[in-house]
């Protein structure tokens, strides 16, 4: 959990969905809870409804008849968003070129009537929060892409909102930058302690930034749960596969074990299906000698990748298998090996998913 956890508005979305005018059903009712303080992600895929859900809390939709929005358990649901203390930062970041930095991040307490000094103040300690000292007077296209970023952050945040909003905020960088500023961003959210609500579909950001994660799917909420939860126990499927790398395997399940070509691997949860299908993480599965692991199958590929090789793994299950060894294993293309899993790294999964 973030260290100044507990700032900002507690949020309710009560059985809010959203049909647009033409009939497109762009998302199922949902009802979710996001605690002060919490950063909660919305992941999914272009389309999937997270947006929606974003600009519905925000204001800037109305849901269909019957959905709520309470912030501090007061309805919101027909509040404007200039109305509902709500900090947001777009893609495209929505700054104004025609003003410095200083100006832009200062903009929202000019128009709410703080005085000169006071708003001065306030500007130089996001721009040190944001790491941007010494580029109070400049022009925003003569900033950086990361810059922008940051002076679009403090100025979402210089308000001092109940709730920061952030839709895909850093998908118009490159992925060098991307990745230094998801740290960054980690940091100084962690450091507001404020409500954050956070759109995206790069499952990176949503792992590194979450305090709990809401995958969205074809409109609808697919799982709610922290990182750890979402990765190690997705509930179907689409979780298991839009969330890290996963082997999906179906295989007849006898006596505690998948009966698969290339051995019987035991399992742990529910044994007593007559088949599973099974989720298995590349890196639960250790690459040992033939004859000392219960499923042995032939490398296809072996990538280096420094941290880690990735390999292919043909024979030991109906398909494939991809496999994250460590960079020391000595692996060769065509040679046999024994594959070690433990039962409990195996996550049997509802068979309709």
């Amino acid at each position: 959990m973030k260290v100044a956890a507990g700032h900002g508005s507690s949020v309710r979305v009560e059985a809010c969905g959203k049909t647009f005018a033409d009939g497109t059903r762009a998302l199922e009712p949902a009802t979710l809870d996001i605690a002060r303080g919490e950063t909660l992600v919305l992941l999914g895929p272009s389309g999937c409804g997270k947006t929606t859900m974003l600009r519905i809390i925000a204001g800037l939709e109305l849901p269909d008849a019957g959905g709520r929005v309470l912030f501090d358990g007061n309805d919101m649901t027909s509040v404007p968003i200039e109305k509902r203390n709500v900090g947001m930062v777009f893609q495209s970041y929505a700054l104004f070129p025609n003003m410095s930095v200083a100006d832009n991040i200062g903009y929202g307490l000019k128009i709410r009537g703080m005085g000169a000094k006071e708003r001065a103040a306030r500007v130089a300690e996001l721009v040190a929060l944001t790491n941007i000292t010494g580029l109070e007077n400049r022009r925003i296209n003569q900033l950086s892409g990361g810059q922008r970023q940051r002076v679009a952050l403090a100025r979402a945040v210089a308000i001092r909102p109940g709730i920061l909003l952030l839709d895909e905020p850093l998908t118009a960088l490159d992925a060098a930058l991307r990745d230094r500023l998801r740290g960054e961003l980690n940091r100084l959210l962690r450091a507001l302690g404020i409500t954050t609500i956070y759109v995206t579909h790069d499952q990176s950001e949503a792992m590194e930034l979450g305090d709990r994660i809401v995958v969205m799917q074809k409109g609808a909420i697919a799982q709610i749960g922290t990182p750890r939860e979402i990765y190690f126990k997705p509930k179907n499927r689409f979780v298991a596969e839009f969330i890290g790398a996963a082997n999906i395997i179906e295989a007849a399940v006898e006596n505690g074990h998948l009966v698969l070509p290339g051995g019987r691997q035991p399992i742990g949860g529910d044994a007593s299906l007559p088949a599973a299908v099974a989720m298995i993480r590349p890196e639960t599965i250790r690459v040992v000698e033939v004859g000392s692991a219960p499923l042995s199958g032939t490398i296809d590929s072996v990538s280096f990748i420094g941290d880690r090789q990735r390999m292919v793994v043909s024979g030991a299950s109906g398909k494939a298998l991809t496999v994250d060894a460590s960079n020391t294993v000595n692996a060769a293309i065509g040679e046999r090996v024994g594959l070690l899993i433990a039962p409990d790294a195996i996550r049997l999964l509802p068979p309709e998913s």
